[in-house]
């Protein structure tokens, strides 16, 4: 009896004081931005001499000129000092693999790391994509649960990174691109296989199913065969046109996005068809390809840079990649190369993706510099890596420009990336829903 009322006691101060909290005014957290130049909307013009109010992690309003504090508030208003920077909506990546450790024995990593080993080294390259200027990133795929966990903790403030999509396992056929216990001993698929695996439309719609239960905010299919995996299965079509219908219709059915891992133009066509959202890579995507992007308005997401660090590997004969691998990347990587240029010529809507988790977490901006390479201006560089990956991830009323209303996510370099791309792969300032995480 003694116990019981000491509990009731206890549980009647929980609620009170939780109460109390609940009914206080949060406090109101003022910053003003003095932007020397400021590109808000990626596209339009840069303006000079501007004024970024940021409250409470949004962008409250934009003003010309450098106005002084007191005309926000009354209270405590921090100033930030960018009058000599160039000022730009934060940077997004739409295919990045956070938890992923850039590794040529990926078959140590499969088999000595665990779930939590994944969990810490993400947060570790979450905090170097931030830092480089990556407000948030699509993670298009990863086995386990420490992705969720990770992006819950940035969520809750407890560790820094970029705002998380996570699309969980990929979802891949028996034996197919993904299937990471191909190649070892047949007693060991029970412990390395995943449970994206899936066969038949029916199991492909429980699959993709069972990805979003567990919490997975888009879908990551492998429709082909992949460049970096042991299987010597290609890279053509690999799951099914009745398969990719099913898996397509799960997910939009319950408001989740697609997308496809494709290299080759049948598996790129066949997703589209299927009605994805997005192509991965599209190494040779075709002229039906091209048509297909522009009827179904899907985004391809070329990952120029993963390719290139790939193809250093493959020409590097003490690396350690087998000779499957080395022949389907020497074959791959320049076709992608001048088939995105082509794409992208024929008016394809791009969105920036590094596929970092091959390449070094970090240096997401590299990317910049492959797209212009094949042709595209440095505003159309930037918008693939603002806009459009916002409008890829439905995240368009959120972030991706700095207008009223959205998320404070700003970045700035020290001159301009109109003028030179390479300025965003030395980001000098970085804030995040309004908390600032880097300032040189």
């Amino acid at each position: 009896m003694r116990f019981l009322t000491i509990l009731v006691l206890t549980l009647l101060t929980y609620q009170s004081s939780a109460s109390t909290a609940s009914e206080s005014e949060p406090a109101d957290h003022w910053t003003v931005i003095h932007a020397g130049t400021l590109l808000a909307v990626p596209g339009e013009k840069p303006l000079r001499e501007q004024s970024i109010i940021v409250h409470n992690g949004q962008i409250d309003s934009i003003a010309n000129g450098f106005i002084d504090e007191s005309q926000v508030s009354d209270g405590s208003v921090n100033l930030v000092d960018l009058s000599d920077y160039f000022v730009l909506p934060g940077l997004i990546d739409a295919h990045d693999h956070i938890t992923a450790k850039p590794n040529r024995d990926k078959r140590n990593w499969i088999t000595t790391k665990t779930d939590a080993d994944q969990a810490l080294y993400g947060a570790h390259y979450a905090k170097l994509t931030l830092e480089a200027g990556f407000t948030t990133i699509r993670n298009i795929g990863s086995t386990g649960n420490a992705i969720y966990a990770l992006r819950d903790a940035i969520n809750a403030g407890l560790v820094p990174g970029p705002r998380i999509q996570a699309a969980g396992s990929y979802l891949t056929t028996t034996g197919g691109h993904g299937d990471r216990s191909t190649g070892f001993r047949p007693d060991l698929f029970t412990v390395l296989d995943h449970d994206g695996i899936c066969d038949g439309a029916d199991d492909c719609r429980r699959a993709t199913r069972l990805m979003i239960k567990k919490g997975s905010d888009l879908i990551k299919v492998m429709a082909t065969g992949g460049v970096n995996s042991e299987a010597q299965t290609g890279v053509g079509q690999h799951f099914s046109d009745a398969e990719l219908i099913a898996m397509a219709e799960a997910a939009h059915s319950m408001g989740r996005k697609i997308a496809a891992h494709a290299h080759a133009a049948n598996g790129v066509n066949a997703a589209l068809r299927a009605g994805f959202d997005s192509i991965e890579h599209g190494a040779f995507l075709d002229d039906e390809s091209i048509r297909l992007f522009k009827k179904t308005g899907a985004y391809l997401v070329a990952t120029l840079s993963v390719g290139d660090h790939v193809l250093q590997i493959a020409n590097d004969p003490n690396s350690g990649m087998s000779e499957g691998v080395r022949i389907k990347a020497r074959e791959a990587i320049p076709t992608m190369m001048e088939n995105v240029s082509k794409a992208y010529k024929a008016g394809v809507k791009i969105a920036f993706g590094t596929d970092s988790g091959e390449p070094e977490h970090g240096r997401n901006a590299d990317e910049f510099l492959y797209l212009t390479q094949i042709g595209m201006s440095e505003m159309d560089a930037i918008i693939a890596a603002t806009i459009n990956a916002a409008d890829l991830m439905g995240l368009a009323n959120e972030i991706g420009t700095i207008e009223d209303g959205k998320a404070a996510d700003i970045v700035a370099t020290a001159a301009s990336p109109l003028d030179n791309i390479s300025e965003l792969q030395r980001v000098r300032f970085v804030m995040k829903g309004g908390i600032i995480y880097k300032s040189e």
